[in-house]
């Protein structure tokens, strides 16, 4: 039974995944990785140098999700214009797949809501699933708000994969409730939590308290989903 949004997260409701894949399997415990069994003509999308190997058969291309008129907020986003498109030319095709990261990897049905994945965290996208650029509502989130001016948020039908580093904590938001989130330690949110920053508070706590000046305030309805490390800087690819 789930009973909450990590719950959510976590489990792999069969039902579900055997629409977009034959087989998800997640190891390893510092630095998970994702093995995706895909049928003949199967399709999805991952995060550009993600893919860690993949059995003869399986073709792969850089893509742009939307189109040609999204490639400005994607490179904007951080994330690169492009995502890899991976396709099964056979049954059973293999895909691993890796987040570069130590850390966790999740699962979100998306017929749950949509989520909002801040830089990073997003891995992997399998179905009929819309891949967007959103923007921080208000000018000082987009410009302090440490999670980024611009994060991907994904909806539709089918399954997200997500990456948090270290572990996830969860945190439930009551509709009006805020809490208030260290910069880089927020991962991925409910598509209906609202985003904004506030001051750490005066001078001499923001310039010696650790926490930089800003911290990230979310505002509910709605679930936030916490990463206890700080996200490394992205590894670059050719």
């Amino acid at each position: 039974m789930i009973n909450n949004a990590f719950d959510a997260l976590s489990s792999l409701e069969v039902e579900e995944f055997e629409k977009y894949c034959k087989n998800i399997k997640v190891d390893g415990e510092i630095a998970q990785t994702v093995t995706l069994t895909l049928d003949h003509g199967q399709s999805l999308w991952c995060s550009k140098g993600s893919l860690l190997g993949h059995s003869d058969g399986v073709d792969w291309m850089l893509k742009v999700p939307g189109g040609a008129s999204k490639s400005i907020g994607r490179v904007l986003s951080g994330e690169g214009a492009t995502l890899t498109r991976i396709t099964s030319q056979r049954s059973n095709g293999k895909v691993i797949l890796t987040a570069n990261q130590p850390g966790k990897l999740v699962t979100w049905d998306l017929s749950r809501g949509p989520i909002v994945c801040t830089s990073g965290s997003f891995l992997a996208a399998l179905g009929d699933v819309n891949i967007e650029v959103t923007a921080a509502r208000s000018a000082g989130a987009m410009f302090f708000g440490g999670a980024g001016l611009f994060m991907q948020r994904l909806s539709g039908k089918g399954l997200a994969i997500v990456h948090g580093s270290g572990d996830f904590i969860e945190h439930q938001l009551r509709r009006g409730e805020t809490f208030l989130v260290s910069t880089g330690n927020l991962a991925v949110f409910s598509g209906e939590v609202q985003y904004n920053i506030r001051r750490t508070g005066g001078c001499l706590k923001s310039l010696f308290g650790g926490e930089g000046i800003f911290m990230t305030e979310m505002t509910g309805p709605g679930w936030v989903m916490l990463q206890s490390l700080k996200k490394l800087p992205a590894v670059k690819t050719q």
